[in-house]
């Protein structure tokens, strides 16, 4: 072994107070483990504006106690420096029902208050929105959830809200990963939990916490539509999460007593043990919920992710029979469809002055058609709830309130009760949707058709897709500007949006200015009306291509015909774009 890595393990060691991440680290010592050991030093998690996440264990390069208490330390440092009166304004941390997340929660809150700021630390598990909410309702400097949301059961992370309750931006992340790297060169104090309790720089949240976010959602100006909800039926599943009680609470409390758990998937579990990956997104998630759904004849199959910042539904097709296969009977609504729903539905009972929505750049663009038809306005944003929430927040005025944001990947915010993706709010608007429809004989596929019929029927897809290439070729990224393509698969690029320029570029030759951060992203717009959108992955012969198929809605076709249609459309726009890609 190299004197460098043995001098990294050794300084590690001697800051490293865990017991059992010492024994791991001398065990891989005592086996001649160099290649695992050169790999958990060969940096440390990378502290973005996500936070950190990572599989745990011991080691800069996975997820541990002494990983968090630097991480605490480094925040702790940073925002003495930028938020005024953060130490006596306090902290907020919140953590799910992984098995380390109690621990590291209680560590971090042991770095905070040794480094004089006050903590206010939830009792129990709580749902990630909890911790976005308890920093504006306790008006705290910040927010700090302990989740690895809907990763597989080896992972854990670290997320941090600022002082507004949405999720850091830059130049915070950078700001904070600077500090970290100063904890990181000498022993992070600690003072114990019992002395934070006597001094009162730590502060339980209890009963009256998870009561006050309870109020929030039953005060909302945007959930007051209470249309007869005994006429909705739904299963829910907290899918091994810490989302089950809350949810089960708030769709009582707006009305919905035909409410059926998954009992198997309804309590805390870091092994989750019945789905193999617990992401509503993958295939197989949902199946315990919508057979919970068919077992009772449910309009709805929904679900929460385990840290219920995200919400998916399955819908029980019109000709559903008690006969079929419950995977038959129901089908899942992509995250577009939802937030087109939820846009559609909450600016049909939004005031004049709150009428402002807001989508990523790889999102459907049909919620910005719905919301100029409503009169409202729907601003684009970079991709990530931090980006939505931010620019929601930047462009709302006394004459324009937020109301609604929506990324594709299941995540929904409703009002500015909370500043991040909330999939408990989410749940209650879609339920009083479908009750709101039940009451006037419709179903969310009526509504749906409408929507279609009116703007075009939307269909988007992802593609990740590997490249061939050398570590000294141009990036993806450099070879796609290069290219300059004026048509994709026979349709002609009407403009194109270079976001790391920030600026689109019209087939005229006119170019005007993006307002939007720089990001390497490209977006073709064609003159049918489909997008393709590119993600380079940076100097790996990857990318991330983002497609968009718009097809007109004909007055005699139905809506299986026209999905088919657009499919259709789909498959060769997807065909054509990968051939004309580098492929070196």
């Amino acid at each position: 072994m190299d004197a460098h890595l043995q001098a990294k393990i050794q300084h590690w060691l001697g800051l490293d107070g865990d017991p059992s991440s010492h024994n791991e680290i001398q065990a891989m010592l005592d086996n001649d483990e160099q290649r695992e050991l050169e790999q958990r030093f060969s940096g440390r998690l990378t502290f973005g504006t996500a936070g950190i996440r990572g599989v745990v264990g011991a080691g800069p390069m996975r997820m541990n106690r002494l990983v968090v208490q630097q991480t605490s330390k480094g925040v702790a440092e940073y925002l003495k420096a930028q938020v005024k009166q953060a130490a006596s304004r306090g902290v907020v941390i919140g953590y799910d029902g992984r098995h380390d997340s109690k621990q590291f929660a209680y560590d971090a809150a042991a770095v905070l208050t040794s480094a004089g700021v006050k903590v206010y630390l939830t009792e129990h598990v709580a749902p990630t929105p909890l911790v976005a909410f308890g920093v504006l309702h306790l008006k705290a400097a910040a927010g700090i959830v302990v989740t690895a949301s809907h990763n597989p059961p080896q992972y854990n992370g670290y997320k941090v809200y600022w002082e507004n309750g949405a999720q850091i931006i830059p130049p915070h992340d950078t700001g904070i990963a600077a500090r970290i790297e100063q904890a990181a060169q000498q022993r992070v104090p600690l003072m114990p939990i019992s002395d934070a309790l006597a001094s009162k720089q730590l502060v339980m949240l209890g009963d009256d916490f998870y009561q006050a976010y309870r109020d929030g959602i039953k005060q909302s100006t945007v959930l007051q539509n209470h249309t007869q909800p005994a006429l909705v039926s739904l299963a829910y599943t907290a899918m091994h999460g810490v989302g089950a009680e809350m949810a089960e609470t708030v769709l009582k409390d707006a009305g919905f007593t035909q409410v059926y758990s998954v009992a198997a998937q309804r309590e805390p579990d870091g092994d989750f043990p019945t789905v193999n990956f617990p992401n509503p997104e993958e295939a197989g998630a949902m199946d315990l919920v919508i057979a919970e759904a068919h077992q009772h004849n449910a309009m709805l199959a929904c679900a929460n992710d385990p840290d219920a910042d995200r919400f998916a539904v399955a819908v029980r097709k019109p000709d559903a029979l008690a006969s079929m296969a419950a995977t038959e009977a129901y089908q899942m609504l992509t995250g577009d469809q939802v937030g087109v729903l939820l846009g559609h539905y909450l600016l049909s009972h939004a005031p004049d002055n709150q009428r402002l929505t807001c989508r990523t750049i790889v999102s459907s663009s049909l919620l910005s058609k719905v919301s100029i038809a409503m009169h409202g306005v729907c601003e684009t944003t970079l991709t990530g709830f931090k980006w939505l929430t931010n620019v929601g927040m930047s462009k709302q005025s006394a004459d324009n309130q937020f109301l609604f944001a929506y990324e594709e990947a299941l995540g929904y915010t409703i009002g500015s009760m909370v500043w991040d993706k909330d999939g408990l709010s989410a749940l209650v608007a879609f339920a009083q949707l479908t009750a709101e429809l039940a009451s006037q004989g419709q179903t969310l596929w009526d509504r749906l058709e409408a929507i279609y019929r009116q703007h075009g029927y939307y269909l988007n897809e992802l593609v990740s897709i590997a490249l061939s290439g050398s570590d000294d070729s141009p990036t993806i990224g450099e070879q796609l500007r290069n290219l300059n393509p004026t048509e994709i698969a026979g349709q002609k690029i009407v403009s194109v949006d270079d976001i790391s320029l920030g600026k689109r570029r019209f087939a005229d030759g006119r170019i005007e200015p993006i307002d939007l951060p720089s990001s390497d992203v490209l977006i073709y717009c064609l003159d049918d009306g489909a997008r393709v959108i590119v993600r380079p992955s940076g100097t790996e012969p990857k990318v991330k291509c983002y497609y968009e198929v718009v097809c007109d809605f004909g007055e005699q076709e139905t809506l299986s015909e026209v999905h088919h249609r657009a499919t259709l459309a789909m498959k060769a726009l997807i065909e054509q774009h990968q051939q004309q890609l580098p492929k070196s």
